[in-house]
């Protein structure tokens, strides 16, 4: 064994362990790299498919930093474009839920480097972390790809199932407005209501989505978490949160604390890469000669579909808002089948749109151009925006994005909510009025408050700094007991 590799065994050693999605995955590939960054030795585990659509054509191992793979049951090209996105994480999630804990355990038990902690997706309830953890004799760390509202939504799965507000008793509950009950008792929430938490938690007894939360909400209990969101941003939510857990980090906008870092970037640099699509860069060229704050720049992420109708309806009322726009359009948006626009339209968006598959969402976020975001409420995409200070259209789909564009247009006003079932004719008032009506304007001035606390908070001496350095300290400390 040379130098070298005793030097490595003595540095602390994390696991990630991120949930098999495209937001996630990009969470903690940052967190991962900030870590990284701090002295700490990290052992990245992608899922077979997952690793193979990162790195089609890199190595992405470098000193101190590799990546690791258990069997997901995929072809191990990844390829989604059949099924769809949340069909595979369905099948993935199934099979890990049987095979995830053995392929761990051989997996690190030939890691050359002894591990401190693992750390590990909370929304990870299909693969038991906390059992691999248990077994390894090390602690294991949640990390939440959520803001502190949407952890704190779902933590209350089981308190709402004790009081027996959830489930519902039948269907009929969706529509009689049982879902206006107010939520007043949530620490930190006031004024959200039953309506607003993730939609799969508002499901009838026979429907098992539930027992997803409810298993999140346990597993909760006896880990520390970290948050990607900022202590400004949710201050009265994030003390809540400390007064429950032992420990709570928040430690965003993670990309912010990356700009922090000074080492120089190099272009295939591996660790630079966080999209499980191609990007493609050439909406930015498309960006350059237009007027600041004049495009509208639209997509709803890496797993909400829509209807056929719901697509011509959406780009009918961008056509009809007469404002520049960029509009993603996966592969796999329209039930999971390929999007087809009537001719017509495809002529009339030609005039002021660009449409792409996929694109670097951060650097057109950041662009001058774009002055508005009309966006599913993925977390993700919410901390991006506000960081860019950019405002929003929020039509929310699953998971904790209900929670999100509660938050963005009530509490955070940089947001107006667009109704579930997409119209034209609504798309196109709310776009008129984002990027040139008096709330639009509004709104964009309280989004560049935002912009400018993120970026104190991730500043050398900012509340996600010191967090972050919390964070390394308490890894340093666990790898020396």
């Amino acid at each position: 064994m040379d130098a070298l590799h005793k030097n490595n065994e003595k540095k602390p050693h994390v696991v990630f362990v991120p949930y098999p999605a495209q937001s996630h995955i990009k969470g903690m590939l940052k967190l991962a790299r900030l870590l990284h960054h701090n002295g700490i030795q990290v052992t990245f585990v992608n899922t077979q498919s997952n690793h193979y659509r990162l790195f089609k054509s890199t190595d992405p191992n470098g000193p101190g930093f590799q990546f690791k793979t258990i069997p997901d049951g995929l072809p191990s090209t990844g390829d989604v474009s059949e099924h769809g996105q949340n069909q595979t994480l369905r099948c993935v999630s199934s099979y890990l839920h049987i095979n995830f804990l053995d392929s761990f355990l051989d997996l690190v038990s030939r890691l050359e480097s002894p591990v401190t902690c693992i750390i590990a997706d909370g929304l990870m309830t299909f693969a038991n972390t906390s059992d691999a953890a248990e077994r390894l004799g090390v602690p294991v760390m949640h990390y939440w790809a959520l803001a502190a509202c949407g952890f704190m939504a779902i933590y209350q799965a089981k308190v709402l199932v004790e009081k027996g507000i959830l489930p519902l008793e039948d269907e009929s509950y969706l529509t009689n407005g049982y879902l206006d009950m107010a939520l007043d008792w949530i620490p930190g929430m006031e004024g959200i209501r039953l309506k607003d938490l993730p939609r799969n938690m508002l499901v009838t007894k026979d429907d098992p989505r539930i027992n997803f939360c409810l298993g999140a909400a346990r597993m909760a209990e006896k880990v520390s978490h970290i948050i990607p969101t900022f202590y400004e941003l949710e201050a009265t939510l994030i003390d809540e949160l400390q007064s429950i857990f032992p420990h709570i980090y928040s430690v965003g906008p993670l990309q912010l604390l990356l700009n922090q870092i000074t080492q120089p970037k190099t272009k295939n640099s591996s660790l630079e890469t966080y999209s499980l699509w191609k990007e493609e860069s050439e909406c930015i060229d498309w960006l350059q000669d237009k007027e600041p704050n004049s495009v509208v720049y639209v997509s709803f992420g890496s797993e909400t579909i829509i209807s056929s109708q719901e697509l011509l309806e959406l780009g009918w009322g961008l056509v009809n808002s007469n404002h520049y726009f960029i509009w993603i359009i996966r592969e796999d948006l329209v039930n999971g089948k390929a999007a087809v626009l009537l001719q017509e339209l495809e002529e009339a968006i030609k005039k002021r749109g660009f449409i792409a598959s996929w694109c670097p969402q951060e650097e057109v976020l950041n662009h001058h151009s774009v002055g508005g975001f009309l966006t599913h409420c993925g977390w993700g995409s919410l901390i991006e925006s506000l960081s860019a200070g950019v405002p929003m259209i929020c039509r929310p789909g699953a998971a904790d994005q209900p929670v999100n564009c509660n938050q963005m247009c009530k509490k955070w006003e940089v947001g107006m909510e667009l109704r579930n079932v997409i119209k034209r004719d609504e798309v196109e008032k709310l776009v008129r009025e984002l990027m040139g009506g008096v709330e639009g304007d509004r709104m964009r001035k309280k989004a560049l408050e935002w912009k400018k606390m993120a970026a104190m908070a991730s500043g050398p001496s900012g509340s996600s700094s010191l967090e972050i350095q919390k964070l390394v300290d308490e890894v340093t400390f666990l790898s020396r007991k």
